[in-house]
């Protein structure tokens, strides 16, 4: 049984996602954030050396960061939900496995912190925005070309995607105007398997 160390309105919604796509059997510990810093308890120190979550804990063996997760739980269900065999696809896999994170969800998270400091970080935050808006053209652009990031079926790389998409609708500007990718959210948030891992994981901000 995989126990997912999983902190509310977070990254570790999507590990979540990912085990029911794949109907592997898990078990939830949950973590609520501190109400005045929103940063995540030091309990989760104990799980791992970092404190953060999404941390799982396969019969003993402890896996830290979502995409080392993600493709840990691949190789798990025998390559379910990993790269197409062409290569193309494959490399629009791994591209997007990684993009999430490496470059997505930086600018992102640097808007949400610098909405929280008065009158700089506002003014701040009209200079991020740009930067933000080329990569939701990007990713709009490769959405109106295919159904899932990889190709025509769902993969790995969507489970990753889907975290900073969200976030871009809840303030990143996401909207109306890219339709390609409020229809891929929308496809993502219609899958059983989402809707599933939403009642697992409790509250979760972005869905």
């Amino acid at each position: 049984m995989i126990i997912v160390h999983h902190l509310e309105n977070s990254r570790s919604q999507r590990v979540l996602w990912m085990l029911e796509e794949l109907a592997l059997p898990y078990e939830v510990r949950r973590y609520e954030r501190n109400k005045r810093t929103m940063l995540a308890p030091p309990e989760l120190r104990r799980v791992h050396p970092l404190g953060k979550s999404p941390v799982i804990d396969d019969d003993g063996t402890i896996v830290a960061e979502t995409g080392a997760i993600v493709e840990y739980l691949v190789g798990k269900a025998d390559g379910r939900l990993g790269p197409p065999a062409d290569r193309d696809g494959a490399l629009r896999y791994r591209f997007w496995l990684h993009y999430a994170e490496g470059s997505l969800m930086p600018p992102l998270f640097a808007k949400l912190v610098l909405g929280r400091v008065p009158l700089f970080g506002k003014l701040a935050q009209r200079r991020i925005q740009p930067m933000i808006d080329v990569h939701l053209d990007y990713v709009e652009a490769e959405l109106a070309a295919r159904r899932w990031f990889a190709g025509e079926k769902l993969s790995a790389a969507d489970v990753m995607m889907s975290f900073p998409l969200e976030a871009a609708r809840s303030r990143g500007g996401l909207g109306a105007s890219r339709p390609a990718t409020i229809a891929w959210l929308d496809r993502v948030h219609a899958r059983p398997a989402y809707q599933a891992a939403l009642k697992a994981g409790g509250p979760y901000a972005y869905a």
